[in-house]
């Protein structure tokens, strides 16, 4: 495995590859590596000569200073469990690397980023867009691999690719979670003892929403998930809607004749977590 530590070196790297026609798989990461990730990595293997890996926590995409400054950061130990699975190159730059000057670009989301995320997270998207879109330049993969628990996001970068008219195939990768149920996610090292113990709610209710959501409405079944997650004293619902898997406006119907998924926001203390489930009717 090459470690990459500047844009140049890896622009250098990539363009070796480039000329030996040898295909790039992409996984972007703000580290704190989990199986999540590394599930990822190993259908990027699948699909590609090549395996890049980048880890930047990403400042940009940060409406909250403090959740910034907390996430967390264990460069060497995410070294280690990339030595253990297929990674041709770590790509691990400096914040001066990735913003020697201030980028000013505005993008356009459509209706994308006017909800759930992006309502409650402004400006959150127009990071993301802003590295992944540096990133796609210096990397050039040929398919680039995100998960699905990050559903919006998902939506919004296949959006920026399409219209940036980026050449990569962008890989939506099913959710990975813990033996309760949990989902995967760096933030949940930073849970207490207790409010680990509470979070695997999250999905419980989740998936026995889709059950209720047989006999109840929708706006009923979105009530009683946000009540039955707010019933307990560790959690805090922030958001939960279910909406069009593509436009992601929210269904009033189970008779909508669309593809639809659950997602919600659940502040516990002051880590706040994702997740979704996919609703069939």
């Amino acid at each position: 495995m090459k470690i990459v530590k500047n844009s140049k070196e890896l622009e250098r790297v990539v363009g070796q590859l480039k000329v030996q026609n040898r295909s790039i798989g992409f996984v972007p990461t703000m580290g704190a590596l989990h199986q999540g990730h590394l599930s990822l990595m190993e259908y990027a293997d699948k699909e590609n000569d090549i395996v890049v890996v980048s880890i930047f926590v990403n400042p940009t995409q940060f409406n909250d200073k403090s959740d910034y400054a907390k996430y967390p950061r264990i460069l060497e130990s995410d070294i280690e469990k990339l030595n253990k699975v297929k990674c041709d190159i770590v790509f691990t730059p400096e914040e001066s690397d990735m913003y020697p000057e201030e980028d000013k670009r505005q993008f356009d989301f459509g209706n994308l980023d006017k909800v759930m995320e992006g309502k409650h997270r402004p400006g959150h998207f127009r990071g993301v867009a802003l590295i992944v879109s540096k990133l796609f330049e210096m990397v050039k993969p040929d398919r680039a691999y995100f998960g699905e628990k990050d559903f919006q996001q998902v939506a919004i970068i296949k959006h920026i690719t399409k219209q940036l008219k980026f050449d990569v195939e962008i890989v939506s990768c099913p959710i990975i979670r813990e033996e309760d149920g949990l989902a995967m996610s760096s933030r949940n090292m930073l849970l207490t003892k207790a409010q680990r113990e509470n979070v695997s709610l999250i999905s419980e209710t989740l998936f026995e929403a889709k059950k209720i959501a047989k006999n109840s409405s929708v706006s009923e079944t979105k009530d009683w998930v946000i009540r039955t997650i707010n019933d307990n004293p560790f959690l805090k619902v922030e958001y939960f809607d279910i909406v069009d898997t593509e436009t992601l406006e929210t269904i009033k119907e189970w008779s909508q004749n669309v593809d639809k998924v659950g997602c919600i926001a659940v502040h516990v203390g002051n880590i706040r977590l994702i997740d979704n489930v996919r609703f069939y009717s």
